[in-house]
């Protein structure tokens, strides 16, 4: 995280030349497609859609997201795969997207081969998620009563193999008890949930959480940073109760792999752009880390989370069909 955050400084120096030489070379020259694979209002969808108005503007062309949910990501990211490669058909994505090859013991795309990594769009802790109403009023008490009560203790997660689902295990992991997981289909139904009652805990990422916490439908009793965060500076971090832990879910941009290299590299450049000035503001205000950085360093960064994420899967034995 801290290695591509810290290159869009420098990348930065290059990006304005860029962005100028993609209106010089004609692309984009028509309206292009983002898909994210996953219901709207979520995180990913949130993040794209802020960049893809950012793209807009300073292309002249409209960048649009279009929503197409369902198999943990997979089908989203296969119609991405199986687009042309001309830079008009785009998948952004969040760290499912590195879990996939790890649960699926299929995919019906080449993960190795059919899709490039782009540019990385942020990293963004998660929270941990109670209803308002519900009688574990700190991180303390849910810890305490998973070890009293092994497996009684019922946290959903958007789809199994998902970020969340990884972050959910390692919690269950930390505290030394057994949570019971609830797969759900999206974080949406997961929160509506929660929200009713139906379910006793979420872990979710904090853009999607704050606005529930906020206007007091649900209460974040920890988030999964290092340090407490600026916009919920009351709310503890989960490692004042469980020394050491950290999570954090990131999201970035793919493309078909046939896409010429220097598209790829222009889109590259137009992130970094984006992820400048009042945008980078605004995320670091809603306790998100801007990305950025090269191609080639967000292709580095995705190989090694799949490496840090193997050892969990394996443990648990996550697999999907």
């Amino acid at each position: 995280m801290r290695r591509i955050h810290t290159s869009l400084g420098a990348a930065l120096a290059l990006t304005f030349a860029m962005a100028h030489a993609m209106a010089q070379t004609g692309y984009p020259d028509k309206a292009v497609k983002i898909v994210v694979p996953y219901p709207p209002g979520g995180a990913v969808d949130q993040v794209t859609r802020r960049i893809a108005q950012k793209l807009t503007e300073q292309t002249g062309q409209s960048f649009f997201v279009e929503n197409k949910a369902g198999g943990t990501g997979t089908i989203g990211a296969n119609q991405v795969a199986r687009s042309p490669g001309d830079g008009y058909t785009l998948l952004a994505n969040d760290t499912t997207y590195s879990i996939l090859p790890q649960v699926f013991k299929k995919l019906p795309w080449d993960y190795a081969n059919d899709l490039v990594p782009v540019a990385g769009f942020n990293f963004a802790p998660t929270t941990v998620v109670v209803a308002a109403n519900s009688p574990f009023k700190t991180l303390g008490d849910l810890v305490a009563y998973s070890q009293a009560n092994p497996g009684k203790l019922n946290f959903a997660v958007g789809s199994i193999g998902s970020a969340g689902h990884l972050c959910t295990v390692k919690l269950e992991q930390a505290a030394g008890s057994t949570i019971a997981i609830v797969p759900y289909k999206g974080t949406g139904p997961a929160m509506t949930d929660l929200v009713g009652g139906q379910i006793e805990g979420f872990i979710d990422p904090v853009l999607g959480s704050v606005q529930f916490h906020r206007n007091g439908q649900l209460k974040i009793v920890g988030v999964t940073s290092s340090k407490r965060l600026p916009n919920l500076p009351d709310v503890p971090t989960v490692a004042e109760t469980l020394p050491g832990f950290e999570c954090a879910s990131w999201y970035g941009l793919w493309a078909p792999a046939k896409t010429p290299a220097d598209i790829v590299q222009k889109l590259n450049a137009a992130v970094n752009k984006a992820l400048a000035g009042e945008m980078r503001d605004r995320l670091i205000a809603d306790g998100i880390v801007p990305g950025g950085g090269s191609v080639a360093e967000f292709t580095k960064f995705q190989a090694d989370d799949i490496a840090a994420s193997g050892k969990i899967i394996a443990d648990k034995k996550i697999t999907l069909e």
